[in-house]
């Protein structure tokens, strides 16, 4: 995801490369990001006394580590700590770098072309950090503030929701391959279908069953198709896979 989101900033031309500082522990992510003309390293502490927002990408499990590591070099009125990190919650970052102003960041890998739905969450952040933050990952894509309490559900719909749309997707592309498309050709259909979709939603107010009801006629093919699928259990199978999701995020 971190390699996601410098992708993202790099496409918008609207931040200078030179001005992200990559770090990992593997040299081709640092060799690719300096042939792309941002500065790259392996050394944590080098980077935040270079940059002001601190973006930390790495798995759960590593957060407090690096933390930790970099708490000592935070600096007042200077530092922001944003965490892309799924289940680690605001207390828990603070617990390790005091009342630093710290931002959750939950995006989904959409955000590599500027196509992410972005939700986020803060505390102890001034006005102006909270819009430069926002303003910043907006580039990306949408992005919205939420109460922290949201942020798991956030996870579970908008971040682990890229699968579930894509493993639909991907049954529409093998129901066409059936009925007599080639591969290619399904999926160039079924995918330009379901933007056309998400695109009806986000361009007005409809509810989806309003759209639905355009396009399903008395005795006609859509509501055939809809409620074989009900039959099946549609429905209540992504209902249950969202839950899912959010209970394994959360805890619950």
């Amino acid at each position: 995801m971190g390699s996601a989101i410098a992708e993202g900033f790099i496409s918008t031309h609207r931040i200078i490369p030179e001005n992200i500082f990559i770090t990992d522990q593997r040299p081709e992510p640092i060799d690719y990001f300096k042939g792309k003309g941002l500065k790259s390293g392996m050394n944590n502490i080098q980077a935040v006394e270079f940059a002001n927002m601190i973006i930390i990408a790495v798995k759960p499990y590593l957060v407090k580590t690096i933390l930790s590591e970099i708490q000592p070099h935070l600096k007042d009125g200077h530092h922001v700590i944003i965490s892309i990190a799924a289940g680690i919650s605001i207390q828990e970052i603070q617990s390790v770098t005091g009342n630093f102003p710290v931002i959750r960041v939950i995006p989904n890998t959409a955000i590599s072309i500027k196509e992410s739905m972005t939700c986020m969450s803060e505390a102890n952040t001034s006005p102006q950090q909270r819009e430069l933050v926002l303003n910043l990952f907006s580039l990306l894509g949408k992005a919205i503030y939420l109460p922290e309490s949201l942020i798991d559900s956030a996870t579970a719909l908008g971040s682990c929701g890229t699968g579930f749309a894509l493993r639909y997707l991907r049954a529409l592309i093998e129901g066409g391959v059936e009925i007599g498309f080639t591969p290619g050709q399904a999926q160039f259909i079924a995918a330009q279908t379901m933007l056309g979709a998400a695109s009806l939603l986000l361009s007005g107010d409809n509810h989806p069953e309003k759209e639905i009801d355009k396009v399903t006629t008395p005795k006609g093919s859509t509501i055939a198709g809809l409620n074989e699928m009900e039959h099946h259990g549609f429905s209540s199978a992504v209902i249950k896979g969202i839950l899912a999701s959010y209970h394994k995020i959360s805890g619950t």
